[in-house]
C-alpha cells in the first residue's frame, strides 16, 4: 500500500479573492497507483477534471458535493460535521478559525468570514453519484483519507510581497506545509504530486518549510521536478498536473469551490446580496472595484485587505 498525496492550487492570478492550496490523501495500492497517475476515465471524467471548465463562476455544485462528501466521509479536520456552507470550509482548512483570522482588522473580518446568505447548492442526486464514485474508486485500490486546504487571504499576499517573496513563493509554501501536515496524519512517508508552480525553476533554493531538511534531487526538467526527503517521502513537482493525475485534479476541483465562496463572501460584503466578481482580470470584477470604492472608505478597508499589490501596479501607482 503507498500513500500518495496530490497538491494543486487555485487562485494564484487573480486581482481579488483568496490563493487556495489543497491537498488529497489516499492510499492506493499497485492498481490504484495506475489508476491515479492518470486522469479520470469513463463517467468519472463526466465529473472529475479541469475545475476551470467543471466549475464556473456562479455554478459551484459539483465541486461542493466532491467537499460536502469527502467531509461526511471523514477526510476533513476531526469532528467536522458539514451542516453548512461555514462548517465546510472550516473542516476542510488547514488552519484553524483563530489562525486564519489574525491578520484581520476588527472592521474587515465580516468581508471575508461571514457566511450571511450562504446555502447548499448541490442536489442529492448529484451527492449520491460522487459518493457511487468514491465507492468505486475504493474497489479499485484509491481511498481517500483526508483532504486539506491552505487559505492565503490577500492580506498575507500583500505582507508577503512586502518581505520580497512573489505570489510563486507563498504557493510553495503552502503546498510544503500541506505535504508536511497531511505526511504527519498519513503516519508513514508518502509520495506526492504537486501542479509545478509557475515563476520557479529551482525549487531548492526557494523552499520554506522544507528548507534545511536533508534532500536528494531525483529530477530535474522543465516538465518535472521531484525531490526526496527522509522521513517525508517523494515530492514532484509536475506540469499541468491538474490534467495527468487524479488526485491533483481532486485537490483542484475542491479548491475552486472553496475559492469562489471565499470570493463571493467579499462581494457580497461590500456590493450587496447580488453582488458578483470572479476576482480575475475581466470587466465585471473592474466594475466591481470601481464600483466598491466609496464603501470600502467608509468602512476603513485596507487596500492591502482588498487588492493584491503587484510590481506592475506599484509602478503605475503615483509615489
Amino acid at each position: 500500500m503507498t500513500l500518495r498525496i496530490g497538491v494543486d492550487e487555485n487562485g494564484l492570478g487573480p486581482r481579488l479573492g483568496p490563493l487556495i492550496v489543497t491537498g488529497v490523501l489516499a492510499e492506493v495500492n499497485e492498481q490504484g497507483t495506475k489508476l491515479v497517475s492518470r486522469k479520470a476515465r469513463g463517467r468519472l471524467a463526466d465529473v472529475l477534471g479541469d475545475s476551470k471548465a467543471m466549475i464556473s463562476h456562479g455554478d459551484v455544485s459539483l465541486g461542493e458535493a466532491w467537499a460536502r462528501v469527502l467531509a461526511t466521509r471523514g477526510c476533513a479536520r476531526p469532528g467536522t460535521e458539514p451542516t453548512s456552507v461555514e462548517s465546510l470550509v472550516h473542516g476542510l482548512s488547514l488552519d484553524d478559525v483563530e489562525e486564519l483570522r489574525r491578520p484581520c482588522p476588527s472592521q474587515v473580518s465580516s468581508m471575508c468570514w461571514s457566511p450571511e446568505g450562504e446555502a447548499f447548492g448541490a442536489t442529492a442526486e448529484l451527492l449520491t453519484e460522487i459518493g457511487r464514485h468514491l465507492d468505486a474508486l475504493a474497489k479499485k485500490g484509491v481511498v481517500i483519507r483526508a483532504v486539506r486546504s491552505a487559505i492565503v487571504c490577500n492580506k498575507r499576499l500583500n505582507d508577503a510581497f512586502a518581505q520580497g517573496r512573489s505570489r510563486f513563493h507563498v504557493d510553495l509554501h503552502a503546498m510544503e506545509r500541506l505535504v508536511l501536515a497531511l505526511r504527519e496524519e498519513a503516519g508513514a512517508d508518502i509520495d506526492a504530486v504537486c501542479g509545478k508552480v509557475g515563476g520557479l525553476g529551482d525549487y531548492a533554493s526557494a523552499f520554506g518549510p522544507l528548507a534545511g531538511r536533508l534532500h536528494v534531487q531525483l529530477e530535474k526538467t522543465r516538465a518535472r521536478s521531484a525531490y526526496h526527503f527522509p522521513g517525508v517521502g517523494r515530492i514532484a513537482f509536475v506540469m499541468d498536473a491538474d490534467d495527468s493525475d487524479l488526485l491533483v485534479g481532486l485537490a483542484s476541483m475542491v479548491g475552486k469551490y472553496l475559492r469562489e465562496v471565499l470570493m463571493s463572501r467579499i462581494a457580497r460584503s461590500l456590493g450587496g446580496a447580488e453582488a458578483s466578481a470572479s476576482g480575475y482580470y475581466d470587466p465585471r470584477t473592474t466594475a466591481f472595484i470601481a464600483a466598491t470604492t466609496l464603501v470600502r472608505k467608509k468602512r476603513r478597508i485596507p487596500d492591502t485587505c482588498f487588492e493584491r499589490r503587484t510590481a506592475a501596479r506599484d509602478a503605475e501607482s503615483p509615489s
